[in-house]
């Protein structure tokens, strides 16, 4: 690898660029994708690499190539150190994913509540969020009910490329919520990114169950699963946390 190569690729890992390693068998020669000039088929490749989050092996017009996918590791930022919060914290983890609740209240976000598997983030939800800088690997998940600390944290969030936003709450708290973050300057396109209800519907009741159905979502989000039975936003009622329908 030459020095400018491997200049290239730490920064792109420093800014947390999705970026693959292709090296050129057996000669060695080696590109950086996105960044460097590449045959669409090559880049096709590559780009399945990163998406699947795994190394390959291809052959294109008689060239072998190994492509090495340097992903910024995967994030899930929970706003609101809740039940369901202490339920998805060790799910997400065992998935891979690097978790950091956030939640100013300080008796609610502490290591006896969710683990020592979790960052705690005590400040308040936009200015966390601002500094945490949600990427293409970020999963993001509002849970506390309370406007006053979601919404900060989502017109951050809606601005950034995170691949996931959801947000707990009925479909009437989710009208109310929308109408505010209109007034707060949100696009249509931004808000077309929220998941809400969040989770899958599968009928969850529980805190634990929705823990589930929230992470069943984030995982068909970040594959590209496309799920006809199961369409974007329509969790179960009873998978709206405790007194969903009265908020």
């Amino acid at each position: 690898m030459t020095p400018d190569l491997l200049a290239r690729l730490n920064a792109a890992r420093a800014a947390k660029r999705p970026v693959a390693l292709l090296t050129r068998l057996p000669d060695g020669a080696q590109l950086l994708y996105p960044e460097d000039a590449v045959p669409e088929a090559l880049a096709a490749e590559a780009a399945a690499a990163l998406h699947a989050d795994k190394a390959r092996n291809t052959a294109l017009d008689d060239e072998s190539w190994f492509i090495h996918p340097h992903n910024p590791p995967l994030r899930l930022i929970v706003v609101g150190a809740v039940h369901i919060a202490q339920a998805l914290v060790p799910m997400a983890a065992t998935l891979g994913y690097a978790v950091t609740v956030v939640d100013p209240r300080r008796a609610f976000a502490t290591e006896e509540r969710l683990g020592q598997q979790v960052a705690i983030s005590g400040d308040w939800p936009d200015e966390a969020m601002t500094a945490l800088a949600p990427d293409t690997r970020t999963a993001v998940v509002t849970l506390t009910h309370d406007p006053k600390l979601d919404d900060p944290a989502l017109e951050v969030a809606l601005r950034s490329p995170a691949f996931y936003i959801g947000c707990l709450g009925s479909r009437r708290t989710h009208a109310k919520r929308l109408e505010r973050l209109r007034e707060a300057g949100l696009t249509e396109a931004e808000l077309e990114k929220i998941h809400a209800p969040v989770g899958l519907d599968i009928g969850a009741v529980t805190a634990p169950e929705i823990a589930v159905s929230i992470l069943a979502q984030i995982v068909e989000s970040r594959r590209g699963a496309a799920s006809e039975n199961m369409p974007r936003g329509a969790a179960s009622e009873t998978a709206r946390g405790p007194k969903s329908d009265k908020t």
